[in-house]
């Protein structure tokens, strides 16, 4: 299964077009939040999204939690978990609620890092990155014993890449 990840595109519907062709064989695609488009752009359809503290629109969740085959996944922006700070939080929320990985934005850095045997993923940013010049999306691909996760720029360049094993 694969999965493209992305979040903090602020407004920026042309991104989120040329992004989403990138991979055609996708299962799932993932808005963390800050698109501040309407909530049924036509650039966000199908896709599962979260409200950025930049969306006000009321009908964007909180969060998302879902199952993708075997592993339930966590989506939040994540400025109401403290990310910028820490992860504690976060961690805290996704043992509640038994996620293998947690999607999220707001800081606009990239990272993927295993704790606690739960993947969590921060594509970057689309429109404005912080720590690197990318611009950055994700995508994870979740395998039998592990998640490989690929950060990717908007122009179709790896930056990098990582395996994690997976209980």
């Amino acid at each position: 299964m694969k999965i493209l990840v992305m979040s903090d595109t602020h407004g920026d519907s042309q991104v989120i077009e040329r992004v989403k062709g990138f991979y055609p064989e996708i299962d799932t695609v993932i808005h963390c939040g800050d698109s501040e488009l309407p909530f049924a752009h036509e650039s966000l359809a199908g896709m599962i999204k979260v409200r950025g503290n930049c969306d006000h629109e009321k009908a964007y969740p909180e969060e998302e939690i879902f199952m993708n085959n075997d592993v339930r996944i966590f989506i939040t922006h994540g400025h109401l978990f403290n990310v910028k700070n820490s992860t504690l939080s976060l961690s805290y929320r996704a043992k509640e609620l038994d996620a293998q990985i947690v999607c999220f934005g707001h800081s606009h850095i990239l990272g993927a890092e295993m704790i606690d045997d739960i993947l969590f993923l921060n594509p970057g940013s689309l429109l404005k990155p912080r720590g690197r010049k990318e611009k950055s999306f994700a995508i994870v691909e979740i395998e039998a014993s592990t998640f490989k996760v690929a950060f990717w720029t908007d122009d179709h360049q790896c930056i990098a890449s990582h395996t994690f094993q997976r209980k």
